[in-house]
Parts: structure tokens; C-alpha cells; sequence
């Protein structure tokens, strides 16, 4: 009975059982559907106006798969516990100490989905030129619309992105095909000279930033995996392939149409039925993930396994956020959180691939200390050594992270040998 209900919640406290493991079609999909967001497109089409078409391409290749090899590392992790990035915490934080990353990760969701919300329903006033007096209204029929599918579960994820990841696969196809024919064919693209100037690293930064957050959380769905393989490859598809796509399609639309969203394109080719389709299917499928997410911190930070009424929860503070206006407000802070949340999956990674891989995690029976002091501690220095470096700053948080942890760990190891040892002689 208990394994049932926690089949239904998803298991929200536990790790996913191998009988409740998913393919690599069905991984892929979910993970696609989410990674294929709008938002990514405008960062795109920052780039898209500041290099060169070889610059552009190797800046995405290189941001795109430090992304992609950060998630599939949390991936491959999440394979082999059944846990995700929350309840991974726990070891290197302390069983109250990973109550911080559920605050940090959670707030960033809410946030984002306070932005999806307000972002569809000012859209689709704008594109089928309805009255004003309709936002918010249709805001809240989006900000608890959109969240049946996240309630549902990893099903009702599935079953949404085995449609809409497709069909906007067709329109991306479709519009990349007519922005060819409108600029004279692709070898007008090679020519095309940027307009503005962004420095190299500031542009992987900008790469980087787009989905660190959901890459650190992507663990939510990886640990559902039915093998190594599957999480990795799946993983990889979706970060470093699909968030790539993305950016290119969002910086080719800036360079063609001095349009970065492609609804916006959508629209100046003249496909309006196209562009509606295309918001609908690229909001909802990351929406009900990002309520998903705030749902896995949300459980981990109550302790509950009412999944649902966490999500409704979420749903009303995002819709709310909405409403009120402050997600004109929530962006900049979001991307800038993208500095403070890298580090939390850098220890996740040294804390398991330096002192956990070989041994079989008993999660439900593990001594839990309250505060992980050397996790806290490497957290706090690796994310000031990123906020104020003027490099790749997701990448130093990474780095100083994974080293700082390991070193503490050092430190304290010697330091309890030391006195073990000095009460063995007493």
C-alpha cells in the first residue's frame, strides 16, 4: 500500500524503485519538453546580434555541452540512487542544512512559472488582439491550467511532451526553412556582422545561465531512468542538443527577423495559427515541469508526500506573482540566482563520485547529521567566488565548490582520524 501511494505521489521522499523505471523514448520526450523554452530564445537572439556566425556556433557547442556534461553527470547519479537533487542534498548538507538548497531551488521555480504564466496570457492578447481586460483572467486560467499535467505525475508529463515536443520540433523546422528563402539562402547567413559587442565569456556565461537552474534539477526526471545509458544519453539530447537549438533558433531569428521569440517569428512569416500552437506547446511543456520541480523542493522542504496540494500551492503563489506584475521584476534576480545554484550541483557530484559511488545508499535508514557544516561552508565561499568573479561565473561556482568541499572533507577527515587515534593510545 505504501509503495503504491508513493508510485502515485511520484515519490516525493523516496527513491524510485527499479519496477518504476522509464525508457529512453519517454526520458527524452520529458526532458525536451522542457528544455525547449522561449526564454532560452531570447538569450539567444542577444547572441545572435553580438557574433558572427563561426562565433556563434562555437559559443554554442562549447556553453551547450558544459551544460549538457553538468546535467548528465547529476543524471547518472540520479540513475543510480533513485534520488533527486533535493533529497541528494541531505548527505552533503545535513538533513536540515538541504532545507536551504530547497528554498534556492524552489523559489527559482515559482519564479519562473509566475514569468510562463504572465508570458502567455500577454502574448495571446497581443497575437489574437484581444482586450486587455482578458490578462488576468487568462492568467489564471493558465497559472492552474497548466499545472493538471505536473499533478498527474511523471504520466501526465510523458504523455504532454510525446505531442508537443514534435510539434514544435515541425515549427522550428518550418520557420528555420522560411527565414532561409527570406534571406536569400544560407550563405547570406555566413555574412551576416554583428552589431553590438558582448565578450566571450560574458556569452558563455549567457549560455550557461539560460538553464542551469533546470539542469541542476533534471535529476526530478533522470532518477525515473531505467539505466545509466538512458540517463546520460537522454540528458545530453536535452541540454546540450535541445537548449543549443534553442539559442541558434533564437540568435537566427534576431539576425533575420530582429525577432528572438519564435511566435514573434511565427508571425512575420505569416503562420499565425503556427505561432498560437507553438506558444501553447512550448509554455505548457516547460510550465508543468517547472511546477514539478517546485513541487520536488516544496515536499523535501515540508517533509510531505502531498504532492498536490504542494503543486496547487505553487501554482497560486506563481499565479499570484503574476498577477500582481512582479515577474517584470523576477527576471533579472532569476538569472541572477543561476550564479548561486551550480554550486549545489558540483558538491552533489564530489560528495557522491569522491565518497558514495561504491556503496549502496540505504537512503530510508542513513544516519542524516542535522547541518553538514563542510557542505554549508563550501556552498557559501563557492557561491561569493562566482558572484563577484568577472569570468564564466556558473563555471568558477562549479569549480570552487567541488574544491572547497573537497578539501573541508580533507581537513575534518584528518582532523576526527587524528583524535581517533590519539584516544586509541590514551
Amino acid at each position: 500500500m505504501g509503495s503504491e501511494m508513493a508510485s502515485n505521489n511520484d515519490f516525493p521522499l523516496n527513491p524510485v524503485p527499479m519496477s518504476h523505471r522509464k525508457g529512453f523514448f519517454s526520458m527524452t520526450s520529458i526532458l525536451l519538453g522542457f528544455t525547449l523554452f522561449t526564454a532560452t530564445m531570447w538569450a539567444g537572439g542577444k547572441l545572435g546580434a553580438s557574433f558572427g556566425f563561426y562565433e556563434l556556433i562555437s559559443i554554442i557547442v562549447i556553453g551547450n555541452l558544459l551544460l549538457g556534461l553538468y546535467a548528465a553527470s547529476l543524471s547518472h547519479i540520479a540513475f543510480k540512487t533513485g534520488l533527486n537533487t533535493v533529497l541528494l542534498s541531505r548527505y552533503c548538507f545535513g538533513d536540515k542544512g538541504s532545507k536551504l538548497v530547497d528554498l534556492i531551488l524552489g523559489f527559482t521555480q515559482v519564479g519562473w512559472y509566475a514569468w510562463g504564466t504572465a508570458t502567455i496570457a500577454i502574448v495571446l492578447v497581443k497575437l489574437l488582439s484581444l482586450s486587455p481586460e482578458y490578462t488576468s483572467g487568462l492568467m489564471l486560467l493558465f497559472g492552474f491550467g497548466f499545472c493538471l499535467t505536473a499533478i498527474v505525475g511523471f504520466k501526465g508529463l510523458e504523455f504532454l511532451s510525446k505531442i508537443a515536443v514534435p510539434v514544435m520540433l515541425f515549427f522550428i523546422a518550418l520557420s528555420f526553412y522560411q527565414g532561409l528563402i527570406d534571406l536569400g539562402g544560407i550563405s547570406e547567413l555566413f555574412n551576416i556582422k554583428a552589431e553590438s559587442s558582448l565578450t566571450y565569456s560574458a556569452a558563455i556565461t549567457i549560455v550557461i545561465g539560460t538553464f542551469v537552474s533546470g539542469a541542476t534539477q533534471a535529476t526530478n526526471w533522470s532518477r525515473f531512468s531505467n539505466s545509466s545509458r538512458t540517463a546520460i544519453s537522454s540528458t545530453l539530447l536535452a541540454f546540450f542538443i535541445g537548449n543549443g537549438l534553442m539559442i541558434f533558433i533564437g540568435a537566427f531569428g534576431s539576425m533575420v527577423y530582429q525577432q528572438a521569440d519564435m511566435v514573434d517569428v511565427l508571425v512575420s512569416q505569416g503562420f499565425l495559427m503556427a505561432a498560437v500552437l507553438m506558444l501553447f506547446a512550448n509554455i505548457w511543456t516547460t510550465q508543468d515541469n517547472t511546477i514539478y520541480n517546485f513541487a520536488a523542493a516544496g515536499c523535501h522542504l515540508l517533509r510531505t508526500t502531498k504532492r498536490t496540494w504542494v503543486i496547487l500551492a505553487g501554482a497560486a503563489i506563481g499565479t499570484l506573482l503574476a498577477l500582481l506584475g512582479m515577474y517584470e521584476f523576477l527576471i533579472p534576480f532569476l538569472i541572477l540566482l543561476g550564479t548561486f545554484i551550480p554550486p549545489i550541483g558540483a558538491i552533489i557530484m564530489v560528495d557522491f563520485y569522491l565518497y558514495r559511488r561504491h556503496d549502496k545508499l540505504d537512503f530510508e535508514h542513513y544516519a542524516f547529521s542535522n547541518i553538514n557544516y563542510t557542505g554549508v561552508f563550501a556552498y557559501i565561499i563557492a557561491s561569493a567566488a562566482a558572484y563577484f568573479s568577472h569570468w564564466i561565473q556558473p563555471i568558477i561556482g562549479i569549480l570552487v565548490a567541488a574544491f572547497v568541499y573537497y578539501v573541508l572533507n580533507l581537513m575534518f577527515k584528518h582532523k576526527s582520524d587524528h583524535k581517533a587515534q590519539q584516544k586509541q593510545e590514551s
